[in-house]
């Protein structure tokens, strides 16, 4: 019979009173290296990207490449981010009594899936502090470059909008001896308010969440486009339901990239969990075997990593 307090059977690891396994300082050590070399990275992949860009037709990248090349960017990015911090959390941990090599092997491991978990949340606060101001200044920059981007920081609906409310008297120059018409001038036979814009907003983006536009206001909206740009009943009905139909064009696009957008976070984000639980698992055995941690500079310096 078992006597309480007796020695533990033998190859198993006595019990350390007051250890903490989990070291929060190494964790932290890792999360705040990967976050600090992920923030370089994205640093200089917008600088890179910005670089290839142009205002100008036919010059620079264009953007399905620029967009492909950003997704392949952050995913790399943050795939080495973690791996450097995982390694150097594993590096770091003290090993302690483990009873078997597998212990070991997930106790470095874990290690490395919490630096994953808090550089995360360090990435996050990050984000929030420096994305409003980064996209400002962006904005600002874009606008002062060129005129012709000028509608891409407006909302897609009034684009929208534009094309639908759009007179079809065309301005011209008016003669020294003739005075000017308003058909010649492009004076548009009624005016729209911002608050009737607004309106007309509203009802088309109602009209695309729904998924169809009903009479009532397919009748109210051809009648306002026919009294503000002077064409016939319909035309204007036809350019109510083109303006409906780039609307739903342009949510549907929304709606993929934010899908698109999603997959591709989380499926960096995992890929990323299992970097850094494997960089930690090498970083342990390094540690375990004492393989020195050296920069490579140059091929046959004393910088050099040793093979394992």
């Amino acid at each position: 019979m078992t006597q309480v307090g007796s020695a533990p059977a033998a190859g198993v690891a006595a019990p350390v009173a007051g250890v903490n396994f989990v070291e929060w300082g190494a964790v932290l050590a890792g999360a705040l290296l990967a976050a600090a070399i992920s923030f370089v990275l994205l640093t200089f992949g917008t600088a890179i990207g910005l670089s290839a860009t142009s205002p100008w037709p036919n010059v620079g990248a264009s953007t399905k490449l620029i967009a492909s090349l950003a997704v392949l960017w952050v995913m790399m990015q943050q795939i080495g981010a973690f791996m450097v911090g995982g390694y150097v959390a594993g590096r770091m941990r003290t090993r302690w009594r483990e009873p078997a090599e597998h212990e070991v092997e997930f106790r470095d491991g874990l290690l490395g899936g919490l630096v994953w978990a808090v550089g995360i949340l360090i990435g996050a606060v990050l984000i929030l502090l420096t994305a409003g101001a980064a996209a400002k200044t962006g904005i600002e920059i874009a606008g002062r470059s060129t005129s012709a981007l000028a509608a891409s920081q407006s909302e897609p609906m009034d684009v929208v909008l534009d094309a639908m409310l759009r007179p079809t008297a065309v301005a011209q120059a008016p003669s020294s001896s003739a005075t000017p018409t308003p058909a010649a001038t492009g004076t548009r036979p009624a005016t729209i308010s911002a608050d009737a814009r607004r309106e007309l907003a509203r009802v088309m983006t109602h009209a695309v969440a729904t998924g169809g536009l009903s009479d009532q206001d397919r009748g109210y909206l051809v009648q306002v486009v026919a009294q503000s740009s002077g064409v016939s009943r319909e035309d204007a009905e036809k350019r109510v339901n083109a303006a409906f139909n780039a609307a739903r064009e342009a949510a549907d696009k929304a709606r993929k990239a934010a899908i698109l957008t999603g997959l591709v976070t989380a499926a960096s984000l995992i890929v990323s969990f299992g970097a850094a639980w494997w960089a930690a698992i090498r970083g342990g055995q390094h540690r375990d075997n004492r393989v020195p941690a050296r920069f490579v500079l140059a091929r046959g310096s004393r910088f050099n990593v040793p093979a394992n």
